[in-house]
């Protein structure tokens, strides 16, 4: 999300944004942990992944509303999250891919 927003969302639900919101393989402008929920929420703006290109954006396209417990959240399209989930590369993204397509 945007800077912005990610403030506005951060101040709204309490969350003091981490100071430290890079890794070697993930960097962000802003990043806070929600914590309330029964999932832990990332909360991420200016995100970016390290890639063998070099620090690449990943800033979705696409919105789907999926509700969950009531509640009505957005998630990239299903391509588009698998594509991402790809550039992570992890063990656990690419388990993720697998249960998309499935």
């Amino acid at each position: 999300m945007s800077v912005g927003d990610a403030c506005r969302l951060m101040d709204a639900l309490g969350i003091t944004p981490n100071e430290d919101g890079a890794s070697s393989l993930f960097r962000s402008t802003l990043f806070g942990r929600w914590e309330t929920p029964p999932l832990v929420v990332e909360i991420m703006a200016g995100f970016h992944v390290k890639t063998a290109a070099g620090w690449t954006e990943v800033l979705p396209r696409t919105r789907v509303p999926v509700l969950v417990e009531g509640c009505v959240i957005y998630v990239p399209e299903r391509a588009e999250l698998a594509g991402m989930l790809r550039l992570f590369g992890r063990p656990k993204d690419l388990e993720r891919v697998r249960l998309l397509a499935s």
